[in-house]
C-alpha cells in the first residue's frame, strides 16, 4: 500500500463472492458473485462480445437466453471507437445498452496473437493495429487505465500469453514478466490518477506458466501474495493436448483460494466445461458457440452437427430434439441448411441463438446438479449422450 494514500478503487465496494455449496463427489462449486449490475450465479459461461456486441445477437436476445454477464475486450475497444469516447458517453454499460455485469479482458491475448505486429519489452508491448497499421503501445498501466475508463465490473491484469510450444526457460521468463505486470496492474488499479469516475470494480490476476506445472504453481502462489479478489488461469487451450490442459487446470484449481472466484480463460467445448467445473472452476468464456454457429457447426445433446451436409437437405427434425430454444421449436434442419448455403444473415442469427442456449442451458443444468449433490451422475449421463450421438 502507498503510505498515507487510500486505494482509489475499493475491491469490495458493492462486490462480493459467496460460495454456496460444493458437490460431495467432485470439487464442483456453486457460488454467487454480487456486482453493482446484478448477481452472477456460478458456474457461469460468459458469451464473448469482443467489441461490445455478441455477434449475430441482440442484447434483448441475450437477456432472454439468460446470459448473466458478457465479456468485452479492451484491445478492440481501445482501437475502435476509443475508450475515452466510451467513457465520455457514460461508460461501456450505457454505451452498449447492457445493464448486467461485464468482464473486460486486458487485451494481452489479442496483442500477443498478432506476433508479426508487436514487440515485447519490460515496459509493455509496442504493436501495430490490425485495422490500419497505426502504431500503439500497451503497458500494464495503460491496459488497466483503459478498463477503469470502460467501467466493467470485473477487469483483468495485463499478462503475457506464452505461445505453445515453448521451452521451459522461455516460459519461465514470460511468467516472471506476467507477475511483474500483475503487480503494476494492481498498483495502477488501486492508486491510479483517478481521471475516471470511481465505479465498483474488481481486478483479477492471471496465472501463466505454459505446460509446466511447477511454473503454474509458482505463478499462482506469488499472485496470491498480491491478494487479488479473484484469479484466472490463462494461456491454455492454445494448442496443447486436451488431456494435458485438463490436468493443468485441475492442478491449478487445487492451489486457488476457496473463497474467491476461479476463472478459466478461453475454454472451451461443453465437455471441457464439464470436466473443469468438476475440479472446481467457476467462470468460463469462449468464442466457440458463436464462431462455430456462424460456420454452421451446431451443438446438440448427442454431439455436434455440421448443418451444410447434404444429409440434412430433407431433414424435418429440429437441430436437437431435447433442446427447448426458440430455434428448435420453430425451424427444421432442412431450412437451417438452406439458410446457411444461401449465406443468409438469418442463418448466423438462428445458429447463434441455438448454440448460446445450449451452452447457457447446460450451465443451468450443471448448477442444479451441484445443488442437488448429483453432479457426478449428471456428468456420466451427459457424456453417454455425447458418445452415442
Amino acid at each position: 500500500m502507498v503510505p498515507g494514500k487510500a486505494p482509489a478503487y475499493g475491491y469490495h465496494c458493492n462486490l462480493h463472492f459467496e460460495l454456496l455449496a460444493t458437490d460431495k463427489k467432485t470439487n464442483a462449486r456453486l457460488g454467487k458473485i454480487v456486482t453493482s449490475h446484478g448477481e452472477i450465479q456460478t458456474p457461469v459461461f460468459m458469451p464473448v462480445g469482443t467489441a461490445g456486441t455478441v455477434k449475430a445477437t441482440t442484447h434483448q436476445q441475450l437477456h432472454d437466453l439468460g446470459a448473466e454477464i458478457i465479456l468485452a475486450n479492451a484491445y478492440h475497444l481501445y482501437l475502435r471507437p476509443g475508450y475515452e469516447l466510451i467513457h465520455e458517453l457514460g461508460g461501456l454499460h450505457r454505451f452498449i445498452s447492457w445493464n448486467r455485469p461485464i468482464l473486460t479482458d486486458s487485451g494481452g491475448f489479442q496483442v500477443f496473437s498478432h506476433r508479426e505486429l508487436r514487440r515485447i519489452s519490460e515496459d509493455g508491448v509496442a504493436f501495430r493495429s490490425h485495422l490500419d497499421g497505426s502504431a500503439h503501445f500497451l503497458s500494464p498501466e495503460k491496459a488497466t487505465d483503459i478498463q477503469r475508463a470502460l467501467g466493467a465490473d470485473i477487469v483483468m491484469a495485463f499478462d503475457e500469453c506464452t505461445p505453445y510450444p515453448a521451452d521451459f526457460l522461455t516460459v519461465r521468463d514470460s511468467m516472471e514478466r506476467t507477475l511483474r505486470w500483475a503487480a503494476r496492474s494492481k498498483q495502477t488499479f488501486e492508486y491510479g490518477e483517478g481521471r475516471w469516475h470511481a465505479r465498483p470494480q474488481w481486478l483479477f490476476g492471471i496465472g501463466q506458466g505454459g505446460i509446466y506445472p511447477e511454473l503454474r504453481h509458482e505463478c499462482l502462489n506469488r499472485l496470491m501474495d498480491l491478494d487479488f479478489p479473484g484469479y484466472a488461469i490463462g494461456g491454455l487451450s492454445v494448442g496443447e493436448p486436451k488431456s494435458l490442459m485438463r490436468e493443468l487446470v485441475a492442478q491449478s484449481a487445487r492451489l486457488m483460494p476457496a473463497d474467491k472466484p476461479r476463472y478459466l480463460m478461453g475454454v472451451g467445448t461443453p465437455l471441457d466445461l464439464l470436466e473443469c467445473i468438476a475440479v472446481g472452476m467457476d467462470m468460463f468464456d469462449c468464442v466457440m458457440p458463436t464462431r462455430n454457429a456462424r460456420n454452421g457447426w451446431l451443438f446438440t445433446h448427442s454431439g455436434h452437427i455440421v448443418i451444410k451436409h447434404a444429409r440434412y437437405a430433407r431433414d424435418q427434425r429440429p437441430i436437437d430434439e431435447l433442446c427447448r430454444c426458440q430455434v428448435c421449436s420453430s425451424y427444421t434442419r432442412a431450412y437451417l441448411r438452406h439458410l446457411f448455403l444461401s449465406n443468409e444473415l438469418l442463418s448466423a442469427m438462428l445458429n447463434t441463438i441455438h448454440n448460446l442456449y445450449f451452452y447457457l442451458d447446460t450451465i443451468r443444468q450443471i448448477r442444479n446438479a451441484i445443488a442437488s449433490s448429483r453432479y457426478q451422475d449428471y456428468m456420466t449421463e451427459f457424456k453417454a449422450k455425447q458418445e452415442t450421438g
